[in-house]
């Protein structure tokens, strides 16, 4: 397994700062913790910003106020945002600007998931339109696999040719602390990473694994993952437990495992041709 890993950090999320007082809220917050994780070794950094109700021009402004201080010092670093509230028109509405600006990773939300108090629905008109812009503005499809039905559609779209290249899956367990008050999915244990294996049988895209409301690493599942060639998304949008980490310190230990398992990690040009995606000049 000596194929470099892609380390992606999600940095904040919905973490406060009474939660964890490392979390980055802030735009300069962001962008400086963003630099932190990308020099630690991650080559892929998402984010939230603090607006959900706004029009997409508006959005977009919010993140790229955290993204030219990154890119002014990483050229072409990989970023990308989360979905704002609403409708699917409403709450992508941001991805075209930001697509404009140089973000080269969108998002394909392909099922529906209850998450205690909220329930976030993508039926099948949504996934087709979350498609179809990724395609239009060339990003790169993000697929958080949240439940095994959610996999199951990313599978189908793939074998009907119609994802945009880039795509990548994302594995997210559910730990017991949840996200957004409620659980999710599937634990973080060894029979459910090997369900969503025989799944992935057979297709070539490159996957991660997550532990929502946990920790990846303590939980078993960074270590299984990369046994099995998989690669890691670590971050505080994504930890519990104890303690009061850095984005930083999640990511030296993810590249620490890596070592241990003789896995290079990923550079930025590597994560690049993992995906697919066309070089920039």
């Amino acid at each position: 397994m000596e194929h470099p890993v892609i380390i992606e950090a999600a940095i904040n999320g919905v973490t406060s700062k009474l939660q964890n007082i490392n979390v980055p809220r802030l735009p300069l917050e962001i962008a400086e913790d963003a630099l932190q994780c990308f020099s630690a070794g991650a080559t892929i950094v998402h984010n939230h910003v603090d607006v959900v109700m706004v029009d997409g021009p508006t959005a977009a402004e919010h993140y790229l106020e955290c993204w030219h201080p990154i890119w002014d010092v990483i050229p072409g670093a990989l970023l990308y945002p989360t979905v704002n509230a609403g409708p699917v028109q409403q709450s992508f509405a941001h991805f075209p600007n930001l697509a404009a600006a140089g973000c080269r990773i969108g998002i394909v939300d392909a099922g529906s998931v209850n998450l205690g108090d909220f329930v976030y629905v993508n039926a099948r008109t949504d996934i087709d339109y979350q498609v179809g812009l990724c395609a239009e503005h060339q990003l790169a499809p993000s697929l958080a696999i949240f439940e095994p039905g959610f996999l199951r559609i990313a599978l189908r779209l793939w074998r009907a040719e119609r994802l945009p290249p880039g795509a990548m899956i994302k594995l997210y367990f559910g730990g017991e602390d949840g996200y957004l008050g409620g659980v999710f999915g599937l634990p973080p244990t060894k029979p459910a990473l090997e369900a969503y294996l025989s799944m992935l049988e057979g297709c070539p895209l490159p996957w991660s694994a997550a532990v929502i409301g946990g920790d990846v690493v303590e939980s078993g599942i960074a270590r299984m993952t990369l046994e099995r060639g998989g690669h890691l998304h670590v971050g505080l949008e994504d930890w519990s437990g104890e303690g009061q980490p850095t984005n930083r310190e999640l990511v030296e230990a993810a590249v620490s495992l890596c070592a241990d398992f003789g896995r290079p990690v990923a550079s930025h040009t590597q994560t690049v041709e993992a995906l697919g995606l066309v070089p920039l000049p």
